[in-house]
């Protein structure tokens, strides 16, 4: 659809021969645009509720750096994770108001104020290696409206910690809790709170951790109830859940 197809729609519903919702759903259905190397979907934020965000891992700076000035000029806020430091450093002059977390490994431009929920999300890490997949959980749920609480360095070594913290916990809307080595800390959460949790492995652990592989089964063969599991290290696919549960 071009702009003077959107144009003729719009003129369509001022005429009174198109409703307005079923010109939102002609426009929920917009295509995408082709940039050769990359098909950015600007209309995914009308389709889902949420926009498009950009995984930079695998992409060069030029790329990342296009794809930014062309979101950058439809889209309110934007995400994009997995921005190593010296790739920031080459994109930073080109986008002076774009925050980086280095912790996070993202970078946010923001445009427009999302607002903050009232109930919030607690972000809880096991160790402290554990943190920067917990920071891309939580800067993901921020930039997308949301209050985060975060408690860091609470796993079962010393489970006294996470006992001295468990009312936050406990009063958040939906915990995510992120851990490495044998991934317990999701499992003991379940069986302390009435909320949802969404287990994030992480690939932090000696030899035989394999890279998250064992946090990851941990969680999956939980048999404490109430708790999902996204991918090792995947700290935006749980702050993007943990939003579209706190917004329920």
């Amino acid at each position: 659809m071009t702009s003077n197809d959107i144009k003729n729609l719009l003129e369509t519903v001022k005429n009174g021969n198109t409703s307005v919702e079923d010109a939102l759903d002609t426009l929920k259905n917009l295509p995408f645009e082709d940039i050769g190397f990359a098909k950015i979907d600007h209309h995914r934020e009308l389709r889902t509720g949420y926009p498009e965000v950009i995984y930079c891992a695998g992409k060069t700076t030029d790329q990342i750096i296009q794809i930014i000035e062309r979101m950058n000029q439809l889209q309110h806020n934007i995400l994009a994770t997995r921005v190593a430091p010296e790739v920031f450093e080459k994109i930073a002059p080109f986008f002076p108001n774009a925050e980086y977390n280095a912790a996070a490994r993202t970078v946010i431009i923001r445009k427009q104020d999302v607002g903050i929920s009232e109930s919030y999300i607690s972000v809880i890490t096991a160790g402290t290696a554990d943190i920067p997949v917990a920071e891309e959980a939580a800067v993901t749920a921020e930039i997308f409206g949301n209050k985060v609480v975060r408690t860091f360095d609470v796993g079962v070594a010393g489970i006294h910690r996470l006992f001295h913290n468990i009312e936050v916990i406990r009063n958040a809307k939906v915990i995510i809790a992120v851990a490495g080595m044998e991934g317990a800390l999701p499992s003991v959460l379940g069986g302390l709170v009435s909320k949802p949790i969404i287990a994030v492995p992480t690939s932090v652990g000696y030899g035989a951790s394999f890279n998250g592989l064992s946090a990851l089964l941990t969680m999956l063969n939980s048999c404490a109830a109430g708790i999902s599991v996204v991918n090792i290290d995947n700290g935006f696919g749980a702050g993007y859940l943990a939003s579209m549960i706190n917004k329920l």
